[in-house]
C-alpha cells in the first residue's frame, strides 16, 4: 500500500475558521479519511479534522515559502481587512 503524507492528527488550542469546499474538494478528504481509517487502523470520523495537517504538511514542505520566511523582506505589506476591521 502507498504511505500516506499525513501522519497522525494532533490536537492544539483552536481557532475557528469558516470557509466553503468545493463539493469535488470534501468528497477527496471523504475519501483520503477512508484511505487513513485504513492504513492506521484509526477511524477519521469528521473528515474535515484533514484540513489543518494537509495545510501543514503543505506549508512545511513549500520551498518557496521556507525562503520568504526567511527572508521577511520578500513578503509584501500586510493589508488591512476592511470586512472586521483590522
Amino acid at each position: 500500500m502507498t504511505k500516506l503524507k499525513l501522519g497522525p492528527i494532533t490536537e492544539d488550542k483552536p481557532v475557528k475558521v469558516t470557509l466553503d469546499l468545493p463539493g469535488a474538494l470534501h468528497r477527496d478528504l471523504v475519501a483520503y479519511a477512508e484511505a487513513m481509517t485504513y492504513e492506521t487502523g484509526q477511524p477519521i470520523n469528521d473528515p474535515k479534522r484533514l484540513i489543518v495537517p494537509m495545510l501543514e504538511r503543505f506549508i512545511s514542505t513549500d520551498r518557496g515559502f521556507a525562503k520568504a520566511r526567511r527572508n521577511r523582506s520578500q513578503f509584501p505589506p500586510i493589508l488591512k481587512d476592511p470586512a472586521n476591521g483590522s
